[in-house]
């Protein structure tokens, strides 16, 4: 400024026992004009203009407000942490969807809200008594920084509870499952392992086991949603849906004791005795959908249940059917006249209502099959070309299992048209089964003679049911309808190249096909000719199944209690890490673009690694055990970041832009660790990032702290003014100042623009808080 000046500078700091009269805003501003006023008496009554500014800092931490529902929810839980990862205490995920399995701490732990107040003119103590009851409302800015656990920016593996921690233990678990053949050798307390199966031998008691099979078994007898909780990108990993039976075991697992491969071992063996007692009992296999096919991309052990879950039902059905069959031979069992006329009339009559161009696949029920042709003979009266069979013919030439006509189709021999029969489904394979039937395909040779012999139940099938469907049919009409590339039309006028009305006149004069059956169709020894000459004429409800339940749930059943260890191992960890990804991208989280890209990237990761375990080529020196605990880490990364982002979705669900930017900012700060499993040095930096509130997201901020209760508010009496929702400041931050300009000063400058200037000959920075005062104060001076 080409002046001199002497700048003196003076601090103090009382630590304890601060001064009631400079606890407030009064007694600070008169401390501060006392550095330069005349006499202590000229403080009150001259008028000073001092500049001031403030900025005060409130704290809350949530968890202190779930301290009195959890000492309540201590007193009436009757155990704690029980082995299922199930738990007693209110706490802030309840409705989270992994609070199913375990409790997560709350990564935001609290708030620090800064309120500053711009730079005013301040005139006299009055004032200074009347900014202390001003609220925090009043201030011009909102600064918030979260307050994080330290638990979520530790990158040390295991430091928190949850899933990543417990398929850390199954790796391990699948790392020993190579040390015997049987699940049953690990369940034995002589088993001749190493050392280190020794050590980990803990097993629940059976009380344990019993709740366990409890919730699998008997309260999940309701009917699965799977598509409901998969992510979209989940299909790439070959294991079971999240709400199926074996994922639901997979996750009950890795809360079992600790994990270890004698706990599995055991919860095995007791869940495949628990399988067989529903199979033996014909009890419905529970969280299993009933359908008409087997989830191929599923993992093999869901295929199986799946398969044994439509046996239970086949085997209950013919149950029924038997004892049906054994009330309707009853002499003394009325019999309503009605329902004799009714059979008897469907027996000789079967009237097509609408046409039927294709092959009909579902195997109906005796009371479907009997609804269908109810509906058929109600809409019969519609037609013009009903055929009627009357009681004056053989009951072979009884039309029976008719599923509709086919289009125009007329049968060769005969003025009639063609019927579709209602035929059996394919029978249903698993994986393996498929698997084995191609092996069989290439040691025999692709001939069409073999694959016909492989087909040769489902095609004899379909002949019964033709033929009780067309009793007038032939092979030649058979071939027509279910396999018409076998059938060569010969030349001569087409329906539609006719004029209207004249096709159906033209089908029922000229109502001879012309036509030949293909080359391969007509060779000598033809095994279709022959399947066709041995089929009898059986409608579907007569037939023998195509599924033996039995033969095949029994066999299902011994792959369940012979599977390998390791066999077994394998597949759970692709289910448990499936579900409980599947688990966690059930969570609510707003519109967080970076979380959705996090778990997206994920479940590639996921993809790429459990690869490997789903062609049975693991052994026990493989690399990928290592490739699978580095996924566990992975995992952990996203489920901090997940935690985070459903924390911060609950508490901002009202202003997503403050949940998206903090979200941010800490994603760029915890971006470096992530893929890494230790904690380094250069990642010891603390997250310090601070959101400027906007004004219509302050109602938010406010509701946040929540008055305080008795046993919160340990001071009896509060010291300081500006109380926020009851809360006191935990920090004030001051500053007063007392200017004047340059100008009439001998050493100022001659230039105008120095005389002009103003500089703060008196300046005080208060630092302090109830129990601790700290005040600078700098004075200039040109004298």
């Amino acid at each position: 400024m080409g002046t001199t000046f002497t700048r003196r500078f003076e601090a103090d700091r009382v630590g304890t026992q601060v001064p009631i009269k400079l606890m407030h805003l009064e007694g600070l501003y008169e401390l501060f004009v006392s550095k330069f006023a005349y006499s202590s008496v000229d403080i009150p009554t001259n008028f000073f203009k001092v500049h001031f500014t403030m900025k005060l800092t409130f704290r809350i931490l949530l968890s202190d407000d779930d301290d009195i529902r959890r000492a309540d929810a201590d007193m009436s839980e009757s155990a704690q942490e029980n082995a299922v990862g199930t738990h007693g205490k209110v706490q802030w995920d309840d409705d989270c969807p992994w609070s199913e399995w375990y409790s997560s701490e709350d990564p935001v732990k609290g708030f620090e809200l800064i309120a500053s107040w711009s730079e005013k003119m301040v005139e006299s103590s009055l004032e200074m008594a009347e900014l202390e009851n001003s609220s925090p409302h009043e201030a011009k800015k909102w600064i918030l920084f979260p307050i994080l656990s330290p638990n979520i920016t530790d990158s040390t593996m295991g430091n928190r509870v949850g899933f990543s921690t417990q398929l850390y233990l199954l790796i391990d678990a699948l790392d020993m499952s190579f040390q015997a053949q049987f699940m049953e050798d690990f369940v034995s307390v002589e088993n001749p392992g190493s050392d280190n199966l020794k050590s980990s031998t803990v097993v629940p008691p059976p009380t344990v086991i019993d709740r366990v099979l409890k919730e699998l078994f008997h309260e999940g007898k309701k009917s699965p949603y799977f598509a409901k909780g998969e992510h979209r990108n989940s299909q790439a990993i070959k294991a079971a849906p999240v709400d199926s039976l074996f994922a639901q075991f997979c996750l009950h697992v890795l809360w079992f004791g600790n994990c270890n491969i004698r706990a599995i071992a055991t919860l095995w063996v007791e869940f495949v005795r628990e399988v067989r007692w529903c199979w033996e009992e014909v009890q419905p296999l529970p969280r299993m959908p009933i359908s008409s096919s087997i989830d191929l991309s599923s993992c093999l052990i869901n295929q199986k249940l799946q398969m044994l879950a439509i046996c239970i039902e086949r085997k209950h059905q013919s149950i029924e059917e038997f004892q049906d069959c054994l009330g309707s031979q009853d002499p003394e069992s009325p019999r309503d006249e009605d329902d004799g006329s009714v059979s008897e009339d469907f027996s000789i009559m079967q009237t097509p209502g609408e046409n039927f161009d294709g092959k009909c696949d579902s195997h109906l029920s005796s009371e479907d099959e009997l609804e269908s042709k109810a509906n058929l003979l109600k809409d019969s009266t519609k037609s013009e070309d009903l055929i009627t069979f009357t009681d004056q013919k053989s009951p072979d030439s009884m039309r029976r299992g008719s599923a509709g006509i086919v289009g125009n189709m007329m049968l060769l021999n005969s003025h009639q048209i063609m019927h579709a029969p209602f035929t059996q489904d394919v029978p249903l394979m698993t994986e393996d089964m498929h698997e084995e039937r191609l092996q069989a395909v290439e040691a025999f040779g692709d001939s069409f003679d073999f694959s016909a012999q492989l087909e040769k139940d489902i095609l004899s099938s379909d002949m019964s049911a033709f033929k009780a469907a067309n009793p007038d049919g032939v092979f030649e009409d058979f071939i027509r309808w279910h396999s018409p590339g076998d059938w060569e039309e010969e030349s001569g006028p087409k329906d539609e190249d006719l004029p209207d009305g004249s096709a159906t006149e033209t089908s029922k004069n000229n109502w001879r096909p012309r036509g030949h059956l293909s080359k391969r169709m007509s060779e000598h020894g033809n095994l279709w000719r022959q399947l066709w000459n041995d089929a009898p004429a059986l409608p579907v409800s007569e037939q023998k199944s195509l599924l033996d339940p039995n033969r095949e749930g029994e066999k299902i059943l011994h792959y369940l209690e012979t599977l390998r260890p390791h066999q077994l191992l394998e597949q759970m960890v692709c289910t448990s890490f499936k579900a409980a990804a599947d688990t966690l991208s059930q969570t609510n989280y707003g519109g967080l673009k970076l979380m959705k890209t996090k778990m997206e990237q994920l479940y590639s990761t996921m993809a790429s690694v459990l690869k490997f375990l789903q062609g049975n080529r693991l052994s026990a020196e493989s690399e990928v055990i290592d490739d699978l605990r580095r996924l566990c880490v992975v995992f952990e990364h996203v489920e901090k970041l997940m935690a985070l982002a459903a924390s911060l979705h609950r508490k901002f669900s009202q202003a997503p832009r403050l949940s998206e930017v903090i979200f941010k900012d800490y994603f760029d700060f915890y971006l470096p660790r992530m893929g890494t499993g230790s904690s380094g040095s250069k990642f010891k930096t603390e997250f310090n990032k601070k959101q400027l509130v906007r004004s219509h997201e302050r109602g938010v901020i406010s509701s946040m702290f929540t008055p305080p209760t008795a046993s919160q508010s340990w001071r009896k009496v509060l010291s300081m003014g500006n109380l926020f929702n009851g809360h006191e400041p935990m920090l004030r931050e001051i500053v007063f100042s007392l200017r004047d300009r340059v100008n009439g000063n001998h050493y100022a400058d001659s230039t105008p623009t120095a005389r002009e200037e103003e500089i703060d000959t008196h300046r005080m920075y208060i630092n302090g808080t109830a129990n601790d005062l700290r005040i600078a104060l700098s004075v200039t001076s040109c004298d």
